[in-house]
């Protein structure tokens, strides 16, 4: 077999194939063994007609399609790795010369991973900007911490106020009648929390316990249940006990609770604090890394196949519908409850999808500019948290894992090494 490589274009190709006549007739031969089974000829019983004889009575070319069939992802496969072609979809035929006793002759034109053409990818002038942590950010979290640890207790001495936690009975009504879902027996409702419509909550402020409220309202506008929206309702409430929060005080038995590890007041400030900047070196981190990205991504030119952002896409839905089977939902339920179709999920996913994979490619090229490879100790730092999760030795779970696996994960290692390549080289601009 012969084969010719043409670059038709950044992201196409196209390969000629010039097959022997031998191997095509036996190709043929395979064809009419395949297929004799299943065809009748007058004379003959069913699956014992010769080849010739169902040549003659259908044609020369009744096993032409099935002989290519036959012969086709050998050489194809062939030809890739000759020309070292990795395709991302499938290929277009044009066949020229197909006949038995004949050399098969024909071409394919096929969309292949695109050439990257690199613009800058350091010295960008991109600097990462780490927010200070100040005492009001340690105050506020302790605060969080403390309102998180509030408990509420019955009062009695006093009517309700705001943030107080109020025990009600509730029917809604629109005129004289009672509509439905405006109905609840012993419901508790913060004041204040804005869990109820607007004005409903602050009518009950300065109600007693075991006191009987009307609360007039009137329903948004834009309201979910399109019978209510924009009607004047009132509501009539039983209002069971009231509770007010208490939230403990900042001491020492309260850290104690709060935390693992701190045992005073300012052991616990001090661990907010390593917490807030840890989050804060983190949070800078991941805005530097997307910075990082997005520049070098928009200073790369890549002719992208609309086939490799559609096969982005399908490994996006693939990864919602496992999502949403651990939560116990097929995703057919999802669209029909959001109104939506795969077309249109599809359409939502397009232009992440295009971004994943020109962010993908332009890592790749970067890291063959640079040859940078993960080493080994790169490699095991990527599977340390698997393994701890997998309540595994590192060298075990390494011993449980397939070739393909250890080609994944060194994959991985690879793109890490090549962001904190990025990273580290993208001060000043030049």
């Amino acid at each position: 077999m012969a084969t010719t490589f043409e670059k038709l274009s950044s992201n196409k190709v196209k390969l000629g194939f010039t097959v022997d006549a031998a191997k095509f007739d036996e190709a043929i031969r395979k064809a009419y063994q395949k297929d004799v089974k299943n065809i009748t000829i007058p004379g003959f019983r069913k699956g014992k007609a010769p080849m010739q004889v169902i040549e003659n009575h259908y044609g020369a070319g009744v096993f032409y399609e099935d002989a290519f069939e036959i012969l086709f992802p050998e050489v194809y496969q062939a030809a890739l790795t000759e020309h070292g072609v990795t395709p991302v979809d499938r290929p277009e035929l044009n066949m020229e010369q197909i006949e038995k006793g004949k050399d098969l002759i024909f071409s394919v034109e096929v969309f292949v991973t695109p050439d990257v053409e690199l613009g800058q990818y350091k010295n960008l002038g991109i600097e990462k900007k780490v927010d200070e942590v100040t005492e009001d950010d340690v105050k506020a979290e302790i605060e969080r911490a403390r309102d998180r640890a509030a408990r509420y207790i019955d009062v009695t001495d006093r009517p309700a106020k705001l943030d107080d936690q109020v025990n009600i009975d509730y029917a809604g009504f629109v005129g004289e009648e009672q509509f439905e879902g405006g109905t609840a027996q012993g419901h508790d409702l913060v004041l204040g929390s804005g869990q109820f419509i607007p004005g409903f909550e602050d009518q009950l402020v300065g109600a007693e316990a075991g006191s009987d409220v009307e609360v007039h309202v009137t329903f948004p506008e834009k309201y979910h249940a399109e019978n209510l929206a924009g009607k004047e309702a009132t509501f009539k409430v039983k209002v069971n006990s009231i509770r007010e929060k208490e939230v403990p005080a900042l001491d020492d038995d309260f850290v104690k609770e709060a935390s693992e590890t701190a045992n005073t007041v300012d052991e616990y400030k001090a661990e907010i604090r390593e917490k807030l900047e840890k989050q804060a070196e983190q949070k800078a981190d991941n805005a530097f890394e997307s910075e990082i990205l997005e520049a070098v991504v928009e200073n790369t030119k890549i002719d992208l196949p609309e086939a490799m952002i559609e096969e982005q896409i399908d490994n996006m839905l693939r990864d919602m519908e496992m999502r949403l089977m651990y939560q116990g939902m097929r995703l057919d339920d999802y669209l029909k409850y959001t109104g939506q179709t795969r077309e249109d999920l599809r359409k939502v996913y397009h232009d992440e999808a295009e971004r994943r994979v020109r962010t993908q490619l332009t890592l790749e090229e970067i890291r063959k500019v640079e040859e940078i490879k993960a080493e080994e100790a790169d490699i095991d730092e990527e599977m340390k948290s698997l393994a701890e999760q997998s309540r595994k030795s590192l060298e075990d779970f390494k011993a449980s894992l397939t070739e393909n696996d250890k080609k994944y994960f060194e994959e991985v290692a690879s793109l890490t090494k090549t962001i904190k390549f990025l990273k580290d080289n993208a001060g000043k601009a030049e």
